[in-house]
């Protein structure tokens, strides 16, 4: 992976870590989102914005350090792996405790990765290959595979569509109880108004140096409060005010105001990852590949990206998947991005036998980039002969319509480039978009089998070469994210999902 992938850790002493010298416990932190996330259950969401907040009650048995390595959380070492790599045995760290004061087991862990299989869409991405989990003793388990499958590790370390690990007895769904093992614990959720999360003193950290989302996470605030500010002027007064002690997602353009706030300052993430058109493959109009052509002609991804962030140093027109610097990057299948011809795109369509029904895009400007590449996008699709109906909700909203097959043909989201391919949303089946056919499979499945790492380099370049053939998804390019924090907050490290472990305030 990228030498110290889009941002860089702290280091510390395993027993008396430096980052903790002189931290007294305290402060209360108002950090302001984009919104009211959909649901607190990880499992059951790919939002952003549900794991920015619940990673901080729940934990994985893995997650990633500050390389993208995957590193045990929960699991008290990496597992023991078979040679043919099919047999994972999992040790499990000791007297970890839930918020409910019971004590995590096997038991707990082996029926939470059932129903991660059962209800995420990572979880689903994983199930076929997953012949049993089972429990070896109290405080270990076995995952038995059909066949080898190398990003096993990557979706039980990742924290959106998260495998996290419940008590048994509360595997509801949707969850009636939000238990988990984080350093924080949930006190209230008051709609629209705040999710207040508090210190869980029953927590213990790993003895390891913090590194990454890995590492000892010490719970040193005493609250923190997790804002939503759909509007994004109202983030940004609030940053550069002080009354917001973290603020997510701040337009590039603001950039200078932040530098000059005498409260804040930014923070950048560079890459941070890409924006993408995701099309509807299971009803309506663009289950037709010449239709999903015809949108990848007619979109102009340099004009949507200087709407959507101004500043040039806040984007790449980049059709790779993953940019240079990356062990993924690849240049297979790319001569089809970017051309932005809406004559040619109309030829297709007339091709396709285009009817003239509206287009049908979903955004959001409480990802006020969004809204604004939706914009342009919408204004190159006229162009071309498309109709076209744009759709503006708040982003809990939006995730919940683009559920349903039958309410859209577009809609627009982003994410971070994961340290596997495998971690994109689109590669799962049952995401969003719903690409799922023999060719996709031909050339996943490949790549998903092979354990040897330059192989599955080499195999993902056909991954990607089938990505743009047949057009689930449009990639606009590469972007940097822009968020603030306050200058009495220390410790926070860049991140796609910005956390506040280990993480102080000189405000008691």
């Amino acid at each position: 992976m990228r030498k110290k992938l889009a941002f860089l850790m702290a280091t510390a002493l395993i027993v008396a870590p430096s980052w903790a010298i002189g931290q007294e416990k305290g402060g209360v932190i108002d950090v302001a989102t984009i919104g009211e996330p959909p649901t607190l259950d990880p499992m059951a969401s790919t939002a952003d914005l549900v794991g920015i907040v619940t990673q901080h009650m729940f934990e994985t048995l893995f997650t990633f350090d500050d390389e993208w390595k995957v590193i045990p959380l929960l699991a008290e070492t990496m597992p023991s792996i078979s040679d043919d790599g099919k047999t994972y045995d999992i040790t499990l760290r000791q007297e970890i405790k839930f918020h409910d004061g019971s004590t995590m087991t096997s038991a707990d862990a082996v029926a939470s990765i059932q129903r991660w299989m059962s209800i995420a869409s990572r979880g689903k991405q994983a199930a076929p290959y997953i012949a049993t989990v089972e429990a070896t003793g109290d405080t270990s388990l076995r995952i038995t595979l059909k066949t080898a499958y190398a990003p096993l590790l990557s979706l039980l370390a990742f924290n959106n569509s998260a495998a996290i690990i419940l008590p048994k007895g509360n595997l509801a769904d949707p969850l009636t109880e939000i238990i988990g093992t984080g350093p924080y614990m949930l006190k209230e959720r008051k709609a629209d108004q705040y999710i207040q999360l508090v210190r869980f003193d029953g927590y213990t950290p790993r003895s390891e140096e913090p590194d990454g989302f890995g590492g000892a996470r010490e719970a040193i605030l005493d609250e923190i409060r997790f804002v939503p500010v759909p509007d994004a002027n109202t983030r940004l007064q609030g940053a550069i005010s002080g009354q917001f002690d973290y603020t997510d997602s701040i337009a590039p353009e603001n950039f200078d105001q932040l530098k000059a706030s005498t409260e804040s300052q930014p923070v950048v993430l560079k890459p941070f990852g890409a924006p993408v058109f995701v099309m509807n493959m299971k009803e309506g109009m663009m289950t037709g590949k010449a239709l999903r052509h015809a949108v990848q002609v007619a979109l102009n991804p340099e004009d949507m990206l200087l709407a959507a962030f101004g500043n040039p140093e806040f984007f790449a027109v980049d059709g790779a998947l993953y940019p240079e610097g990356y062990v993924w990057h690849t240049k297979e299948g790319i001569e089809r991005y970017g051309s932005g011809d809406p004559e040619a795109a109309g030829e297709l369509m007339q091709e396709a036998g285009y009817d003239g029904k509206p287009v049908r895009i979903l955004t959001s400007r409480q990802y006020e980039f969004h809204y604004k590449m939706a914009q342009v996008a919408a204004e190159y699709l006229k162009a071309a002969g498309f109709q076209v109906d744009l759709q503006v909700f708040d982003w809990a909203t939006l995730t919940q319509r683009r559920a349903d097959p039958a309410q859209w043909d577009i809609f627009i989201t982003h994410g971070p480039f994961p340290a596997d391919p495998a971690l994109n949303g689109w590669m799962s089946d049952s995401y969003p978009g719903w690409w799922d056919n023999d060719a996709k499979h031909a050339a996943v499945e490949p790549f998903l089998a092979e354990p040897d790492l330059q192989k599955r380099i080499e195999l993902f370049g056909m991954v990607q070469k089938t990505f743009y053939e047949e057009a689930p998804v449009f990639k606009v390019g590469d972007f940097n994210a822009l968020s603030a924090e306050a200058k009495t907050l220390h410790n926070v490290k860049a991140s796609p999902w910005p956390y506040f472990w280990n993480v102080s305030t000189d405000k008691k």
